[in-house]
């Protein structure tokens, strides 16, 4: 459909005139192309002025090292207002003094593209609402625009039956003044004539539309995004690509159509997000799924995220990352599993200092003053009364379903005290050779799925379903039978 968003996987591009915010009356012609693996660019026939020049007195020009670059570049193509955001030149060919003269080149990178809106930056504050559409949404959703029967006789299907199509209504509701709605959008009959036969298509698609009490930038748009990709990321444990995102403009039209009140314009966003979303990709299997609003109800699950993401957004980021872009050394991805776990305990406020505080300070006093005075600040910020990595393991382990955690791992303690022994010889020492690569690979998995369960505790997800995930969900019974043969006492492991 011709209003249909702009699909971050599909190339496209446009033709037309070109300018700086500041020189609106010099507009230059080009064509910007985008493809999702190769970015923006912006051809230009003609170029802007990209030298750094100074005037350090009249009638003279010094010309310095390095290229200028735009925070924002306008255009006007195909009937659309367009605003290109961080704009940096790639080459630029100049023709001074040729002998046959021809008109300059010059190819922009673009980092953002908003096809549809003029903004002033990053940070103008400009759009009213934000539409995301992220892959497995629709499946996280539980719901569709379709349903459909089998004609049955006799108990065999007889060849009818029938498709209807019926939008869902929208669940909404409001966080701390922003709006998040669970919408659907589906495309009108298409009957395809092959040579073979006929196809008929529809094609329905769950989207999240985040309303903010006030009008918010770009940049304020993305974090909203985010925060749902994040979402669907935790609830289908795995990486969640951003199929498109569309923002509205604040401002409504200012010409009004046809005896009908001014409408708010959209402006189609094009930009490269952590993961690209592949809209014809198959979905993932839903056995391999956390939680759907069929068993975590949206109007529950949405503001527990919202405070969740805020308060522990720093360990969810890192226990992400190895979804998003997983490292292929599983020294890196020791690094990272033991720090989101370190992370999560601080954010997570346990206060388990191993001594009361008007023990520890009159302690720690008596010991510096046989320090010599040159180094007793040295040994002022080594002594801490804080828990160790092993402590703030064992009180993660303690947070979720006990019975959860016990399907997970049979011996905690060695789990605690091997990871603990291998994050510690890794980072002061250089070097694991304690541990084999299986079971640094336990190390990693068992740790990752006691941080995923605490962020799944702390979201209210039932007991009974924590239990269920780790039992059913093939990563997750795989993870435990790893701690099962890697991660128990054998009398050699310490």
């Amino acid at each position: 459909m011709a209003n249909d968003p702009l699909n971050l996987d599909e190339s496209a591009e446009w033709a037309g005139l070109w300018w700086l915010p500041a020189d609106p009356d010099e507009r230059i012609p080009g064509v910007l192309r985008y493809e999702p693996e190769d970015g923006i660019v912006l051809s230009l026939i003609g170029a802007f002025e990209d030298r750094i020049v100074s005037n350090p007195s009249p009638g003279v020009a010094l010309v310095h090292e390095g290229h200028q670059t735009w925070d924002v570049i306008l255009g006007a193509a195909e009937q659309r207002e367009i605003s290109l955001l961080v704009c940096v030149p790639k080459s630029s060919k100049r023709t001074f003094g040729a002998r046959v003269r021809s008109p300059d080149k010059q190819t922009v990178l673009v980092t953002t593209a908003l096809i549809g809106a003029h903004v002033s930056g990053e940070d103008d504050a400009a759009f009213a609402a934000a539409e995301v559409s992220v892959e497995d949404l629709g499946l996280w959703a539980a719901s569709s625009a379709f349903e459909g029967f089998v004609g049955v006789a006799d108990g065999t299907p007889d060849g009818s039956g029938s498709i209807f199509v019926k939008t869902p209504e929208s669940q909404s509701i409001t966080v701390d003044g922003t709006e998040f709605r669970l919408s659907h959008r589906h495309t009108l009959p298409f009957f395809d004539q092959r040579r073979g036969g006929t196809v008929g298509r529809m094609r329905d698609s769950a989207f999240m539309r985040i309303v903010p009490t006030d009008p918010f930038s770009f940049r304020g748009a993305l974090g909203a995004a985010s925060l749902v990709q994040d979402l669907i990321a935790l609830a289908t444990h795995r990486a969640a690509g951003v199929i498109w995102l569309r923002l509205q403009l604040a401002n409504a039209d200012s010409v009004a159509r046809d005896d009908r009140p001014s409408l708010r314009r959209s402006a189609d966003v094009l930009y490269s997000p952590s993961v690209l979303g592949k809209h014809d990709a198959k979905a993932v299997d839903h056995h391999l799924v956390f939680f759907t609003c069929a068993s975590f109800p949206f109007e529950e699950v949405v503001p527990r995220w919202c405070e969740a993401h805020g308060r522990l957004q720093l360990a969810i980021n890192m226990i992400l990352g190895l979804r998003y872009a997983p490292p292929r050394y599983v020294e890196i991805n020791l690094l990272t599993a033991v720090g989101a776990a370190e992370v999560l305990h601080r954010c997570l406020g346990i206060d388990e200092r191993p001594m009361p505080a008007d023990e520890f300070k009159p302690m720690r006093e008596a010991m510096l003053a046989h320090v010599p005075e040159d180094h007793r600040e040295r040994f002022k910020g080594v002594i801490r009364n804080d828990p160790t990595l092993r402590d703030r393991l064992y009180a993660l382990a303690a947070r979720p379903d006990a019975e959860a955690v016990g399907l997970l791992m049979t011996d905690v303690d060695q789990w605690a005290r091997r990871t603990t022994r291998a994050r510690n010889d890794l980072a002061h020492e250089g070097g694991t050779p304690k541990h084999s690569t299986k079971e640094l690979i336990a190390v990693v998995e068992v740790t990752t799925a006691v941080v995923i369960l605490n962020v799944l505790h702390e979201l209210g997800l039932p007991a009974e379903r924590q239990r269920e995930i780790v039992r059913e969900h093939p990563q997750l019974r795989a993870t435990a039978k790893s701690a099962r043969e890697w991660l128990v006492a054998t009398g050699t492991n310490s």
